[in-house]
């Protein structure tokens, strides 16, 4: 059963990790896809590759989502090649790990740019585009574990993924008049670019596996299937929720 058949799915940050994970497995429930990348022109064209072997249309748009611009040119030009837009899959984010009372200006400027402000244009350009064409339409945020826990070297970070949950919170009761869906997933430790560096630690990895009920961190396909559900009309009743995805970290105090 293909959840997505016959719809446009946007994806930002699709080149690697999550966003990658997730326009291949819209475009295995029958999606058509358009992949927003900042830098890696390889990958963001290997995975137009994989979409396109899957017998789905696939584009990929190169910008960087803290320009407000970006999100209106990747919209109109996702429009002009398929026509529509029914979901939005905002994901793109950094997390350049440093110590609080250091942290330059600029590094958390540049973190909340690119993840709560460059979220909240994406966001509100695909909502405008579905408001114009009047059928409703569903937008996943990738927020993080971080939006409900601390992290030591992650005082940029945290703010930004708890802003993204509050945002789809928001904009659930904004465009729910609209048909529009707003909901947000949370991974926990899903091994990625983001913290491949930090990850190398063995120890600090094995810690981190041990508090995972699951028993082993998440690889970005483990995000796949939650954000196909959260975009599909299987969850035709479903808008301001947020969805762990985290094997148990969340839960286990122990």
């Amino acid at each position: 059963m293909k959840l997505l058949e016959g719809k446009t799915v946007l994806v930002t940050g699709a080149s690697t990790g999550i966003g990658r994970a997730a326009a291949i497995g819209a475009a295995q429930h029958g999606a058509d896809v358009a992949i927003n990348y900042a830098h890696s022109d390889g990958p963001a064209q290997s995975c137009v590759a994989e979409i396109e072997a899957l017998g789905q249309r696939a584009i990929a748009v190169k910008g960087d989502v803290a320009d407000p611009q970006t999100a209106q040119d990747f919209v109109a030009k996702a429009v002009e090649a398929f026509g529509k837009v029914d979901v939005m899959v905002s994901n793109a984010g950094i997390c350049p790990f440093h110590a609080f009372l250091d942290m330059p200006v600029d590094v958390v400027e540049r973190t909340f740019k690119v993840n709560l402000h460059g979220a909240y244009f994406m966001v509100q350009a695909a909502a405008q585009q579905m408001v114009k064409q009047g059928h409703g339409g569903s937008i996943v945020a990738v927020s993080s574990i971080s939006a409900l826990v601390g992290g030591e070297y992650q005082t940029h970070y945290t703010p930004t993924k708890a802003g993204v949950h509050s945002l789809m919170q928001s904009t659930a009761i904004a465009l729910g008049k609209h048909g529009i869906r707003c909901n947000s997933v949370l991974p926990g430790t899903i091994l990625t670019e983001i913290n491949k560096d930090d990850l190398a630690d063995v120890e600090k990895r094995q810690y981190m596996e041990a508090r995972t009920p699951l028993g082993r961190l998440g690889q970005p396909e483990d995000l796949a299937g939650p954000i196909v559900f959260l975009a599909s009309d299987m969850a035709a009743y479903v808008t301001g929720a947020a969805l762990l995805v985290d094997g148990g970290m969340y839960v286990n105090l122990q």
